[in-house]
């Protein structure tokens, strides 16, 4: 009987090395889980070593390869020297970021420097180190961390809304520069997650509900809902996707 070539392509990253910051807790942790169940030896990074060397330990207990990564995305040469040690990368999960909700009036200026030193410039020094190595190699992908606040705005949530703004820019526009090399620059926007740092805020009475209304699936988003989109992004079946956001945010920016 004739042999026939499917017609799904696969969502496997097998023999694919993928760098994912901030891969210590949260999205990062499960994006570099995922990935590695996809096929995919991950290189987890972050300024907290024991976070990283836990999920490197957790990869390899179910057969993965992972290494852990210790470094501090907001300085630059040492991002730089980290990545130039790598060697190979055919993906990154460009996830380190942060939110520190205040009201614009009240701002101060260390939670406003550290957004965009982490949200912004960080964001930057790494994409543009990995695509640098990308370039060269010929191809690559890289996915960046938005939100639902990189297509909305929100009270209590400028500066933040504003440096996911960036990302999404930064998606488009590094999509069309680099295309030309193989290289594809994408993005995921979750909206609200449920993680350790955010179990708290959702349950405040005043920020929670309102929340969730916004929301019309009616349910805050797990880190599983997150880690499909950026596994099926970073596969052979994400090939001719670029320069685009995949929302995962319950139907909010639909409204």
């Amino acid at each position: 009987m004739p042999t026939r070539e499917p017609m799904l392509p696969s969502m496997r990253v097998d023999g694919q090395i993928a760098l994912v910051t901030g891969a210590g807790r949260g999205i990062g942790r499960a994006s570099a889980l995922a990935l590695a169940e996809a096929g995919a030896e991950v290189i987890a990074l972050s300024r907290t070593r024991e976070e990283i060397e836990a999920v490197a330990t957790e990869i390899r207990a179910f057969g993965g390869q992972a290494s852990a990564l210790p470094c501090d995305v907001t300085d630059a040469a040492a991002v730089r020297e980290a990545i130039a040690g790598c060697g190979r990368l055919d993906i990154l999960v460009n996830n380190a970021g942060t939110g520190l909700p205040s009201a614009f009036l009240e701002l101060e200026d260390d939670a406003l420097d550290l957004m965009v030193n982490l949200n912004v410039r960080a964001a930057c020094v790494v994409a543009q180190a990995v695509a640098r190595r990308m370039v060269e190699q010929g191809g690559g992908v890289i996915i960046n961390l938005s939100s639902t606040f990189g297509k909305v705005g929100r009270q209590g949530n400028a500066v933040y809304s504003g440096t996911k703004h960036f990302v999404e820019g930064l998606t488009k526009s590094l999509a069309v520069e680099l295309a030309p090399s193989g290289v594809r620059v994408v993005a995921v926007g979750p909206t609200a997650i449920v993680t350790p740092m955010t179990e708290a805020r959702f349950a405040d009475p005043s920020y929670g509900p309102d929340l969730l209304s916004r929301i019309p699936l009616g349910r805050f988003g797990e880190v599983q809902d997150v880690v499909g989109a950026v596994v099926f992004l970073a596969s052979p079946a994400a090939a001719l996707v670029s320069g685009v956001t995949l929302m995962v945010d319950g139907g909010w920016t639909a409204q």
